[in-house]
């Protein structure tokens, strides 16, 4: 079973989302690849380019990399030098995991909102479209992946933060918080 059924109600609430979303984005990846298919096809092919298709898969692509890390957090799936980590009991991994995201991934990700969000403003002034003529007319979307992803990844670092603390205090199993990913099928 899921602990999302252990955390507070809307924490779990969260938790899921956070799943739906990372799940649904992985569709994209199947689609930028059609898309990139269907790019090398027509090039080669029949001589055709398309600045908007080729835009349209960085688009894609920029999107699943920013909004999919918190997914990728939720999953542990990120890049971890565990020398020490891995021989900790898990309570000693739940308190290095908070200390990580108080200390490090949330002042991080409010650094990257503050820091971007001037950006995102002045190109959604002034409508920020593609340099390159019959590319996508949407860069100002583009960059507010930003501030989204931070924002996403500030989210998920909450969830984390309570996830760890009911694994410290005993709450939850370690193996429960650990298999928190794995969806019950029937």
């Amino acid at each position: 079973m899921s602990d999302t059924t252990q955390l507070p109600a809307f924490i779990a609430a969260l938790d899921r989302a956070s799943e739906w979303f990372g799940r649904s984005l992985a569709w994209l990846i199947i689609i930028m690849m059609l898309i990139q298919f269907a790019i090398v096809l027509l090039r080669y092919a029949l001589s055709v380019n398309s600045i908007f298709m080729q835009e349209l898969v960085m688009y894609m692509h920029a999107s699943v990399f920013m909004l999919a890390a918190a997914y990728t957090f939720r999953h542990d799936g990120h890049v971890r030098v565990d020398i020490f980590y891995r021989g900790m009991t898990p309570r000693r991994q739940a308190v290095v995991n908070i200390a990580g995201i108080i200390m490090l991934l949330i002042p991080v990700m409010v650094f990257i909102i503050a820091s971007s969000l001037g950006y995102v403003a002045n190109s959604w002034r002034v409508m920020e479209t593609s340099p390159d003529y019959g590319g996508i007319p949407a860069v100002f979307a583009l960059k507010t992946l930003i501030p989204l992803f931070a924002a996403l990844m500030i989210v998920q670092g909450v969830i984390e933060v309570v996830r760890n603390g009911y694994v410290f205090t005993g709450r939850i199993s370690p193996s429960v918080a650990d298999d928190s990913h794995l969806e019950e099928r029937v």
